[in-house]
């Protein structure tokens, strides 16, 4: 679904007014040693303000929105502090209601939670680190009167509720019970949270029961409550991200102020660094919450996926940010007069309701082996009747077409036309061996899927165009040389001259133009306002004299998009201009370097007088260090692409299957947490997909996604070494003789051989120094986007 994204900021900037009127961390200064209880006069407050009747449909007197209004309201409740059990009765209680079908109690339960009258909770839990419904405690018959009798733990609200959702059984049925607070044999037990919030257990003896309390009866009874509970894990997850975004910022800020040593204290690079850790944690939570949010899963089975995944990453998050917090405002931090104390017992409070990270680790790992091969933690992603695809349409509209049809045409286009023996390549694959892939895709059109149309691309939207990505990667189709596609092309659109664009854009397309990128220098690598490759004017041309060097492929490209020295008597970034040169221009030597793979997949290259026509120069002369800036952001983003992880991730299954790993909890729950991170990396890489789709500019904080994928690859390719054991050391391809039962390969045997397991490694360590080292990006996210002081 489409999220309203102006109505959703309209729901927060409403919420945080509210909040701000009352100084809530005295609130709970002021309760956390009291006995527990309800604040009904503010519970009243928010029924006035509308958040009790957010989810609640409108037949019933609520405002009938979605989880997008409920989280930024829940963003801001975890921002502010206060224990009001919201998401409880507003979001679990309020969805568990809606998924029934309507009956005058239900109806009459729902209104009542909307207008504030009645703050009712579910119980459900019955042992201590439970994540899915099961069947309830029985109700007993004896004669005319039933009644029912179990524990129930974790049960919020607690004190202050008018009373429950009971989970029983009857009779082989499922049923869910309306039980009043008050009601004879109903015994609760209120348990003391450190952040003041309400929840307890729940004791049921002999309590009698009659069927109009009977709200729901049959199968679909636990999947209503799992329903209700992943729904409210997604609104906890807003709410820890509200908790740790104030305690970043509040963080930010004192160490803009706190000098040390005469210096502030955020000015001390090992500090940024950290800062920048704790940043790109909140952002990589943000970025999968809003997808989530914007598109919860359609089948159980991918939203408890979603959920869980959710649940664990808001727990690491805020957990990580506020317990850096508290360190980083020293002695004051520990001292209960700071507030970053109050937000570190919120995370903690917060991280245990309805599951913990172990536990939804466990949950996550426990969905996805359930799971169909190849199945994807995307909701469009559901298997539909295969068409026999004898033609491919080379246009259409792409967004328009359902996801598992999208993915059916690409899975078949591969299979029909994608050379067997390119499959599943480890290593870059030269000019000479895919060239012929290239030029098939583009007779097809396919080629550049992220181009505007106008320009001879897709244009497919950021969830499509993750879609492509991954069936690229489950197929093992190999990549071409591409940087004009993913690198000149989009420059070319956005600062070329129309004659440029007519000129080059389509020679891109065809693969008769190849390009190299011409960024680094011997001594200027990272620090590219330092090269020297000079380009002098002289009438009608540039003469270019100097060195570029770590060329990817350069010895199978026609031609060279470059930053050349234009001006020596400026400030080094002025003096920089963009020029596109023929390789086969007199004066160019192309000279592969090996690498630690033992392939050539670099090169340098030096240039002899060179004469380059003008027409060339892309943009204004002197201003290439701005075109740079843009190219990096879009290289950053290619970097940032999960088709590298996701690849190693494919490696790791096939070991799995001949090995029998999946029987090891301790390696499954590392297997687990890194396809979290690799469906995080998706998340985050659609969102910044579909600013360049949009044709705006990258923000800085695209270095955050170059950080996360490259460091998430190298965990993937730890991980495979890991697995593959005493084969790790194995050059070549690693024969893997089945004892294991898990996955088979796709010829349906146990022994299977895996090809260049250290392959993987060697990627991850050059993707993170290639487009400025991780190290240099933490210090652009340090200055440009939270304006640490400078050292």
């Amino acid at each position: 679904m489409s999220l309203d994204k102006e109505q959703i900021a309209a729901f927060g900037d409403s919420a945080r007014d509210f909040l701000s009127r009352i100084n809530h961390a005295e609130r709970i200064r002021e309760r956390v040693l009291q006995p527990p209880t309800l604040d009904h006069a503010f519970w009243q407050q928010m029924a006035e303000a509308g958040w009790l009747a957010v989810l609640v449909p409108e037949e019933q007197g609520g405002l009938g929105l979605g989880l997008g209004e409920m989280n930024a309201i829940a963003q801001e409740l975890g921002a502010a502090l206060p224990a009001e059990p919201l998401v409880a009765v507003a979001v679990q209680t309020v969805t568990l209601l809606c998924s029934l079908a309507p009956s005058p109690l239900r109806d009459r339960l729902l209104a009542a939670i909307a207008d504030g009258s009645l703050v009712v909770g579910t119980a459900w839990q019955q042992f201590p680190g439970q994540v899915q419904a099961c069947p309830g405690p029985v109700v007993s018959v004896d004669g005319a009167v039933r009644a029912v009798s179990g524990r129930f733990v974790s049960v919020s609200p607690a004190t202050g509720a008018s009373g429950w959702l009971i989970l029983a059984r009857e009779q082989n049925d499922d049923v869910l019970l309306w039980i009043q607070a008050g009601t004879e044999g109903v015994q609760l037990t209120d348990l003391l949270r450190v952040d003041a919030g309400s929840m307890g257990s729940l004791q049921l003896q002999a309590s009698p029961v009659d069927e109009a309390q009977v709200l729901a009866r049959g199968p679909h009874v636990l999947a209503a409550v799992d329903k209700a509970n992943d729904y409210a894990r997604i609104t906890l997850s807003a709410q820890l991200l509200g908790c740790a975004q104030r305690a970043f910022a509040s963080t930010l800020e004192y160490m803009k102020v706190r000098v040390q040593f005469g210096k502030p204290i955020g000015s001390f690079q090992s500090l940024q660094h950290r800062m920048v850790d704790s940043y790109i944690q909140l952002q990589m939570l943000e970025f999968a919450l809003w997808e989530i949010t914007a598109a919860p899963g359609q089948t159980p089975a991918v939203l408890a996926m979603q959920a869980s995944r959710l649940k664990a990453r808001a727990e690491q998050a805020a957990g990580h940010v506020t317990r850096l917090a508290v360190q980083m405002h020293g002695g004051m931090g520990y001292s209960d007069e700071s507030d970053v104390g109050l937000m570190l017992k919120k995370a903690i409070a917060l991280s245990s309701e309805l599951g913990n990270r172990r536990a939804h680790l466990m949950r996550y790992l426990k969905v996805l082996q359930q799971q169909p091969a190849g199945s994807a933690d995307t909701p469009d992603n559901v298997d539909a009747p295969e068409k026999a695809w004898t033609s491919f349409p080379t246009d259409g509209d792409w967004d328009a077409m359902p996801e598992a049809q999208f993915r059916q045409m690409l899975r078949a286009f591969y299979r029909a036309h994608y050379p067997e023996h390119l499959r599943h390549r480890t290593r870059r694959l030269h000019w000479h061996e895919i060239g012929d892939w290239y030029r098939t895709l583009a007779r097809q059109k396919w080629i550049a899927p992220s181009w505007p149309k106008q320009y001879g691309g897709m244009a497919l939207s950021a969830e499509k165009m993750i879609a492509y990505i991954e069936e690229q990667e489950r197929y093992g189709v190999g990549r071409p040389p591409d940087q004009g596609l993913v690198m000149l092309g989009p420059i070319l659109i956005r600062y070329g001259t129309p004659e440029q664009q007519q000129k080059y854009l389509p020679a891109i397309l065809s693969g008769e133009h190849v390009w190299a990128q011409g960024y680094s220098e011997p001594n200027a690598g990272s620090d590219l306002a330092s090269l020297r490759c000079e380009a002098v004017a002289d009438g009608e041309y540039f003469v270019v004299n100097g060195q570029k060097t770590w060329s990817t492929l350069a010895q199978d490209a026609t031609h060279m998009f470059m930053l050349v020295r234009t001006d020596k008597d400026v400030k080094k970034q002025a003096g920089i201009s963009f020029l596109m040169v023929d390789l086969r221009t007199p004066g160019i030597t192309v000279r592969p370097i090996r690498t630690i793979a033992g392939d050539e997949e670099y090169c340098e290259i030096f240039f002899d007088d060179v004469k380059v026509p003008q027409e060339n120069l892309v943009g204004q002369l002197n201003q290439g260090w701005t075109i740079s800036k843009a190219l990096l952001g879009f290289e950053r983003l290619f970097s940032g692409n999960p088709k590298h992880a996701q690849n190693t991730l494919a490696m790791i299954d096939k070991v799995i299957g001949a090995t029998g790993l999946n029987e090891d909890p301790a390696f499954m729950a590392e297997y687990a947490q890194l396809h979290m991170d690799i469906a995080d990396l998706s998340s985050a890489y659609a969102a910044f997909s579909d600013i360049v789709r949009r044709n705006e500019p990258l923000p800085a904080n695209v270095s955050l996604l170059k950080i996360w994928a490259t460091e998430t690859h190298e965990k993937a390719s730890l991980l495979l070494l890991d697995a593959a054991g005493e084969q790790a050391g194995t050059a070549g391809a690693a024969a893997f003789v089945g004892a294991g039962q898990g996955l088979v390969d796709e010829a349906g045997e146990r022994d299977v051989t895996v090809d260049d397991l250290q392959m993987p490694l060697y990627n991850a360590a050059a993707a993170k120094i290639f487009s400025g080292t991780n190290e240099i990006q933490r210090n652009i996210l340090a200055k440009v986007v939270l304006a640490l002081p400078v050292s």
